[in-house]
C-alpha cells in the first residue's frame, strides 16, 4: 500500500475536510496546552522581529553615517536612520513573518499535535513516536531553507505583476499555501512515520487549501499571531484522517514497503 492520494478526492470533500479540520482546530484553542505554545510561540517570534528591529536600525545608523553623513544636515541624520530603519523592518517583517513564525513552530508542533491527539485520537497518540530536539531543531532548519527558497522562486513572478497590485500577494499566497500545507501536515505526520518522512498521507488537496487559508490568515493583523497555531492542530486532524483512510496508521515498515 502507497502513502499518496490520488487526485480524486472530489472538490467538496477537500473543502468540507479542511473546514471541519479548522472548525475542531479553533475548537481546542482554549485548551491549557495549546495556551502554553501559542504564548510561547508568539513571545519568541515577536523578540526576533523586536531584535532585528534594533539591530537592523543600528545597521542603518551606520550606513547613513559612513555613506550620507555628508549630504545630510546634522539633525536629520537620526531621523532618516529611523524612518529608514521602520519602513525596511515593515517591508521585512511582511516577507519573512511566515518563515520565522513557522521556524518557532517547529520546535513546538509536538506538543500542539500531543494535544490534539491526546484529546481525539487516544489511540494514535499512545502509539506516538515523539521527536527528539534535535530532530525539531533539524525540522526547523529545513523550514527556514524550503521557505526562503519557495519565496525566493516566487519573488521574480511576483515582480513581473507589480504593476498589477494585488498581483505580488496572490503569487505569494499561492506559494505559502503549497508550503504551509506541507509543513503543517507534516508536523503530525513525523511522529507516526518512522522512516517514511516523505511519504506524507494527507491529499494535495487538502493541503493547498489548508496552507491557503493559513497563509491568509497570516496577512491579518493579531490573527498572524495564531494562525500557526491553528494550522498545526488542523494539518493534525488532517493527517489522522488520512491515515485512517489508508490504514497508514499500521507499523511505519508496512507504510514504507507495503
Amino acid at each position: 500500500m502507497t502513502c499518496t492520494v490520488a487526485g480524486s478526492i472530489p472538490r467538496f470533500e477537500n473543502m468540507s475536510a479542511v473546514i471541519a479540520s479548522l472548525a475542531k482546530a479553533i475548537g481546542q484553542l482554549s485548551d491549557r496546552a495549546i495556551w502554553r505554545v501559542v504564548l510561547k510561540s508568539v513571545a519568541i517570534t515577536l523578540a526576533a522581529f523586536v531584535l532585528f528591529g534594533a539591530l537592523l536600525w543600528w545597521g542603518v545608523d551606520r550606513a547613513i553615517d559612513w555613506g550620507l553623513a555628508v549630504s545630510l544636515p546634522d539633525g536629520a541624520r537620526g531621523a532618516a536612520a529611523g524612518v529608514l530603519a521602520v519602513v525596511l523592518w515593515l517591508v521585512s517583517f511582511w516577507l519573512l513573518f511566515r518563515v520565522v513564525a513557522l521556524a518557532v513552530l517547529q520546535f513546538f508542533a509536538d506538543e500542539i499535535v500531543a494535544a490534539v491527539e491526546a484529546r481525539h485520537y487516544p489511540d494514535a497518540a499512545a502509539r506516538a513516536r515523539p521527536l527528539p530536539l534535535r530532530r525539531d531543531i533539524a525540522n526547523s532548519l529545513r523550514s527556514i531553507a524550503r521557505a526562503v527558497a519557495v519565496n525566493a522562486l516566487a519573488l521574480p513572478f511576483a515582480a513581473v505583476l507589480v504593476f498589477t497590485a494585488i498581483g505580488p500577494a496572490l503569487v505569494f499566497l499561492a506559494a505559502n499555501a503549497w508550503l504551509l500545507g506541507r509543513e503543517l501536515t507534516d508536523m503530525a505526520w513525523l511522529r507516526h512515520c518512522g522512516e517514511a518522512e516523505r511519504a506524507n498521507p494527507v491529499p494535495r488537496g487538502h493541503r493547498v487549501l489548508l496552507g491557503g487559508a493559513i497563509a491568509a490568515a497570516m496577512l491579518v493583523p493579531f490573527a498572524n499571531l495564531i494562525a500557526p497555531i491553528i494550522g498545526a492542530a488542523a494539518g493534525t486532524h488532517l493527517t489522522q484522517r488520512a491515515m485512517t483512510r489508508l490504514g497508514a496508521n499500521r507499523p511505519a515498515k508496512d507504510v514504507s514497503h507495503a
